[in-house]
């Protein structure tokens, strides 16, 4: 190690530090507003009322609300990294997958997954062309890849099932309006719209068994 890299970084100053805690704000406010109203009906002055701030200043850190809803799915998209990255390496595949799965399902229940349209253009467009996020997803897409092969190997997926409807499968319910649907008619507990969920989700990627009569 050397002289240089034994200097510590220069202590960011009262305005950076401010900046930052402003920025997370923003963040926090706008996560809860399109996990509540979405992103159509959601606007830059409903989110500046949230945070208590002129609507002024959020131009200040986001040129536009498809700026700041691609930075929330950064944000998601790097929180799913973490999730996994925290799995037990020694635990199996598809255990790691469950568990990521289950962490999903619950921040959607509690509000904390914002619901995106696919049929925004504009949206569309500036995710297409912002590389931070492009690059989160490409690596978040390449990490459940890895699971899902690792899965096969183990025995406990199915081999027939191609690995991008595997991964788009696990995309697609975690974003399944049945979630909302069940919490909202108020009759099932979160654990046990969760188990459900699970349930239903992950006996569709397990193994077919041949039943083999008896003679």
């Amino acid at each position: 190690m050397t002289a240089r890299d034994q200097i510590p970084a220069p202590r960011k100053t009262f305005r950076e530090r401010q900046f930052e805690a402003r920025e997370e704000a923003i963040l926090e406010a706008t996560n809860r507003l399109l996990a509540s109203k979405g992103y159509d009906t959601m606007v830059m002055d409903d989110i500046a009322h949230e945070v208590g701030i002129a609507k002024g200043s959020l131009y200040y850190h986001f040129a536009s609300k498809e700026a700041l809803a691609a930075a929330v799915m950064i944000r998601l998209l790097s929180s799913t990294r973490a999730q996994i990255a925290a799995q037990p390496q020694d635990e199996p595949a598809i255990a790691r997958i469950e568990a990521v799965l289950d962490w999903t399902f619950r921040e959607r229940l509690a509000g904390n997954i914002p619901h995106l349209p696919s049929t925004s253009e504009a949206l569309r467009e500036h995710l297409t062309d912002d590389p931070a996020y492009i690059d989160e997803l490409m690596a978040l897409s390449d990490e459940i890849g890895e699971l899902i092969e690792q899965a096969k190997e183990e025995g406990s997926i199915n081999p027939e099932l191609s690995d991008p409807f595997i991964l788009y499968a696990l995309y697609s319910r975690s974003c399944d309006p049945t979630l909302d649907f069940l919490k909202a008619g108020g009759a099932m507990s979160d654990d046990e719209i969760v188990r459900q969920m699970m349930v239903s989700t992950l006996n569709g990627l397990r193994p077919v068994v041949e039943v083999v009569a008896a003679d």
